[in-house]
């Protein structure tokens, strides 16, 4: 069971917000992180976003999938009409950062991104996203707009206490690098996105 461990304030650049971390122990190298903006109204549906963590795209902005976009929407999204980001330890849908850099050899080679980890022994999609019910318990939140084009993300919510009032599209316009990738998303995991090219 994941517990609220520690929160704190923390001011960004998309505005202001409480940090909070959870996990099984304090001791926890690698919690799940909460961004709560101080503008999110606890009494009416929440806005939330459910993002896995992309270090290649978050931090240093890979071309290779919209990650980091989708991440950057979504703090601007919720410091205008509150929210919450939940950001998941489940890097390269559940393979980690080493296994997902072998992959990218082989996406090199003309593997997509499913083809690419179940070449390397792992499952297309590995992510586990029900542990989200677990910390929105804790939050008291049983009203959600989601911010997601991922219907597995969707699916958490049926025959749940958590209401999905909403589907919020979070969609980046393709580009030459990532454009297999995001063709990928939407044919082999069902993704909810009407791709378009970015504009030269």
């Amino acid at each position: 069971m994941l517990k609220r461990q520690v929160e704190a304030n923390l001011p960004t650049e998309w505005g202001n917000f409480k940090i909070a971390a959870y996990s099984e122990n304090e001791n926890e190298k690698m919690p799940h992180i909460l961004m709560i903006s101080e503008n999110t109204d606890f009494s009416k549906p929440i806005n939330i976003r459910i993002h896995s963590e992309c270090m290649t795209g978050d931090v240093f902005h890979s071309k290779r999938c919209e990650c980091g976009e989708q991440l950057d929407f979504a703090m601007k999204y919720f410091n205008e009409n509150g929210g919450i980001l939940f950001y998941l330890r489940q890097e390269g849908r559940g393979i980690g950062l080493i296994n997902k850099l072998k992959a990218y050899n082989l996406q090199d080679k003309g593997f997509d991104t499913a083809e690419a980890n179940i070449e390397l022994g792992f499952p297309a999609d590995g992510r586990n996203f029900e542990f989200i019910l677990n910390i929105l318990k804790d939050l008291n939140i049983e009203q959600v707009n989601l911010l997601t084009n991922n219907p597995k993300k969707l699916d958490i919510f049926s025959n749940s206490f958590v209401q999905l009032v909403n589907r919020i599209p979070i969609q980046m316009d393709t580009t030459k690098e990532n454009d297999k990738y995001l063709q990928t998303k939407k044919e082999t995991f069902g993704h909810l996105l009407n791709l378009k090219k970015r504009p030269i």
